[in-house]
């Protein structure tokens, strides 16, 4: 039976949202067609010349046009669907939480899923949604270390004022050495990544020998003044610096960013720094490799070509850091420093608070 069809008045604001949703490419495309059926509605247009018009049907037409009379645009939404009841309590939720940060198993350091599932009489998937809900991760664990320098807020604002801040007329180098790289070669050949197969290596090896990298990295530029020495001494650390003199233009100050290796504070080097008065050390609080940003042109030279590398000599290792080298000097890549020094200090002082109120 055909019924009396539902008159539709727009107002200017509710006839522009419809159009934009209407048009607007990202809508739901039910909700498309309804907006289209009440601006036509909104015209004055009959059900069945509408239906015709998008290719729906009458009934569609006259659900959604009364729809909108009633309930304004708020109507054109689905309704809440009917689903199974909730079986998990807030309660349960706050147990398992609790659980998880106040106590550990008798079995072991930490919970799983299993043993919180049979813990708390809940099932292993709750147990993983309600850790993921709160990001808890009780199998992960990380290692922090903090630095009992005496100066060192003094070391983080000098170093990092650097970084945000070179001076002018000057290098920034960040240097450090990389000791006792060893030679590493597979007890059989590796092989090959081939289709649903990784790559393939023995697990042990034939230790060959070792090498030592001292590196340079131009905070500006990200190119690597480098040399390999077979000892890790300050003898050796004076002929890099040497290296470096010859290779940053006269006229530049050079500052120096290092750790506190012994190596970098003998009376051998200090003799050597009075003679080069355009050299200037920054020294990295103890504990704070971190801040040294050749620190990760080092771990990216690991796991990018060291690592899975197979070496029969140390000639052969020392050939192979070179050529990494020299290819990443032809393309080099800065690296962008973006923490102040009092935001990095605010996050260290949040994190001693957390430590002084964990109870341990």
């Amino acid at each position: 039976m055909a019924g009396h069809a539902v008159e539709v008045v727009l107002k200017d604001e509710e006839r522009e949202v419809l159009e934009r949703w209407a048009r607007r490419p990202k809508s739901a495309q039910a909700l498309a067609l309804r907006c289209r059926i009440v601006l036509a509605a909104a015209e004055g247009r009959q059900s069945k010349e509408i239906a015709e018009g998008l290719g729906c049907s009458r009934q569609t037409v006259g659900k959604w046009r009364g729809r909108f009379a009633s309930h304004g645009i708020d109507g054109l939404h689905d309704e809440p669907r009917p689903g199974q009841p909730r079986k998990i309590s807030d309660s349960d939720v706050e147990r398992v939480i609790v659980k998880t940060l106040e106590e550990s198993p008798a079995s072991a350091t930490h919970w799983s899923t299993r043993s919180m599932a049979q813990a708390t009489g809940l099932n292993q998937t709750a147990i993983s949604r309600i850790w993921r809900a709160f990001g808890l991760k009780p199998h992960r664990s990380e290692h922090f270390k903090l630095s009992p320098d005496p100066q060192f807020v003094e070391k983080v604002r000098d170093i990092v004022g650097l970084y945000l801040n070179p001076p002018e007329a000057a290098v920034v180098l960040c240097v450090d050495e990389k000791s006792q790289i060893q030679a590493l070669e597979r007890t059989a050949p590796i092989l090959p990544l081939m289709p649903g197969m990784p790559e393939r290596q023995t697990h042990d090896y034939v230790r060959n020998g070792t090498t030592n990298l001292y590196a340079a990295l131009d905070l500006a530029s990200g190119k690597v003044i480098s040399e390999m020495t077979p000892r890790h001494r300050a003898e050796e650390f004076r002929k890099f610096l040497n290296l470096i003199e010859r290779s940053v233009p006269e006229g530049l100050a050079v500052h120096v960013v290092l750790d506190n290796s012994s190596t970098h504070k003998t009376p051998s080097i200090q003799r050597w720094l009075k003679r080069h008065p355009r050299f200037t050390l920054h020294f990295t609080p103890t504990y704070s490799s971190w801040l040294n940003l050749v620190e990760r042109w080092f771990a990216e030279l690991t796991t990018k070509w060291i690592k899975r590398g197979s070496h029969r000599s140390v000639r052969d290792l020392v050939a192979s850091i070179k050529t990494w080298i020299a290819n990443w000097n032809d393309e080099p890549k800065p690296y962008v420093w973006h923490k102040s020094a009092d935001e990095i200090l605010d996050g260290l002082a949040a994190y001693c608070q957390r430590i002084n109120d964990s109870g341990h």
